[in-house]
């Protein structure tokens, strides 16, 4: 079984996967530099992070959509267990968003421009004012009543443990008075653990949890420290027991 689903990846999903990944991208570039970049920077990569899930048939299960308010904007913060994280969030969150990323993404073929062409936030930390200016961006999305997603851990794990979060997206939902949503995702290491090299996936059921917004409690330190830690004890408590506890990561 799992050679047939090797050669499945190999000649007939990786070919749709770089059709629909160049489209997506096309699409973003183009409809965002001359219509809607509402519209046009996230319903294309919206369709596409539901394409990659699919074509490689991986079954996905969604929790806590139900706990999300309609016209609030957040804060969502999540676990990084691998590349395909974004495919999930993307495809089935059902919310508009902006992503925190490296500025290393930017670099990345037609993929960095759709990034860079959609608002994407580009985390800059070479220096005082390059850190200001990612926070700056960061505010003005926020401001403009769209949510953010961030991975706290700013790295993929290696064990599919958690590493510790920064503080960087709970002192933006602190100074904006915003309630930050934890997110679990389950089953992405499973399917392709981080590994040097290209590798192929392995089937596995992927489980996304949207969990109860966390409000503030008030503003400044204390506030930042209590959804810091609420987040961290509500995504690790929705992972399988074979993955919850710390575990230090050296790309941290």
């Amino acid at each position: 079984m799992n050679i047939l689903y090797r050669i499945y990846q190999l000649f007939i999903a990786l070919p749709l996967v770089l059709l629909s990944t160049g489209l997506t991208c096309l699409a973003t570039i183009i409809g965002c530099t001359i219509g809607n970049a509402h519209f046009w920077g996230y319903w294309p990569a919206h369709i596409w992070g539901r394409v990659m899930c699919h074509v490689m048939l991986l079954p996905v299960h969604v929790e806590g959509r139900e706990n999300l308010q309609e016209d609030q904007s957040y804060v969502f913060v999540a676990n990084h267990q691998g590349p395909y994280d974004i495919f999930l969030v993307y495809g089935f969150l059902g919310r508009h968003f902006k992503w925190m990323m490296k500025k290393q993404l930017r670099n990345l073929p037609l993929v960095g421009k759709a990034c860079e062409s959609s608002g994407q936030i580009f985390v800059d930390k070479s220096g005082p004012k390059s850190i200001q200016r990612t926070y700056d961006n960061a505010r003005r999305v926020l401001k403009d009543g769209t949510s953010l997603m961030v991975f706290p851990e700013g790295a993929r794990t290696f064990t599919g443990h958690m590493g510790i979060f920064r503080r960087g997206a709970f002192q933006l939902a602190d100074e904006l008075q915003l309630p930050v949503v934890p997110v679990t995702i389950d089953g992405k290491f499973d399917v392709l653990p981080r590994q040097k090299g290209v590798n192929f996936l392995t089937w596995h059921r992927l489980r996304l949890v949207i969990h109860k917004p966390i409000p503030p409690i008030g503003r400044g330190a204390d506030n930042i420290k209590h959804a810091m830690s609420e987040s961290y004890d509500t995504i690790m408590q929705a992972l399988p027991l074979e993955y919850q506890g710390y575990v230090e990561n050296l790309d941290q």
